[in-house]
């Protein structure tokens, strides 16, 4: 039994996901449709009390190693092209550049891998969250008096 999730996009770029459960429910105690209903809708909220929140750290990692790298390549090329005074300035910094350059890839690169493996994480958070919900939900409506089944 997993839930579909509803999402909506709120303030400060968070996802917030709420559970929309897709499962067939069997009154065993003659409830009303009205109980039902109701019953329904209160354990749909016991379980959805706790959304999953997934916020956009997962954005831009790439980039963000590239800029980091850039920097960090930058700064290493200048202390050491300042100890070969006997070249010329142009040589000088082409050297930072092509060092800044390397270090941007290198940053690209680990932004990348640190991007996915947030990714799976929060996936795998997602899921676990969605496998709780469903089961708040089915233990919620079997205490009421229901089966539940997918």
């Amino acid at each position: 039994m997993s839930p579909i999730f509803q999402c909506r996009l709120t303030l400060l770029a968070s996802l917030v996901c709420l559970p929309v459960f897709a499962e067939t429910v069997v009154p065993l105690q003659g409830q009303t449709p009205q109980q039902i209903q109701q019953d329904i809708a209160n354990c749909q909220a016991q379980a959805g009390s706790t959304p999953s929140t997934t916020t956009s750290t997962a954005q831009g990692g790439r980039v963000r190693g590239a800029a980091t790298g850039a920097v960090a390549g930058a700064a290493v090329a200048q202390s050491r092209s300042n100890d070969f005074d006997r070249i010329g300035d142009d040589l000088q910094e082409e050297y930072r550049q092509e060092r800044a350059k390397d270090a941007a890839v290198a940053g690209m690169v680990v932004g990348g891998s640190r991007q996915r493996q947030e990714r799976r994480q929060d996936r795998r958070n997602n899921e676990q969250a969605s496998a709780n919900a469903s089961s708040a939900y089915t233990s919620c409506l079997q205490q009421r008096g229901y089966q539940v089944t997918p």
